[in-house]
């Protein structure tokens, strides 16, 4: 499956969008079980998405700095 590419380069946003608003929503239900729940969960997202951001900045850097070397298969 292929994600047009507005759609592709938004997904790590809307994933830490997401977590962060988890959090705030934990904050403001106080339920014991399920806002720890709700935390866990805004907490993956959030780092989820931050992992995405680095990986594909880093997977640019090096594809700028060393070309089409990266895409070839050994």
């Amino acid at each position: 499956m292929r994600l047009s590419k507005p759609v592709y380069e938004s997904l790590p946003y809307a994933y830490m969008g997401l977590g962060a608003g988890a959090l705030a929503f934990s904050y403001y239900w106080q339920v014991p079980f399920w806002s720890d729940l709700i935390v866990g969960f805004g907490l993956a997202a959030v780092v989820c998405g931050l992992v995405l951001v680095l990986k594909r900045r880093d997977y640019r850097i090096q594809k700028r700095r060393y070309g089409a070397a990266l895409d070839e298969d050994d």
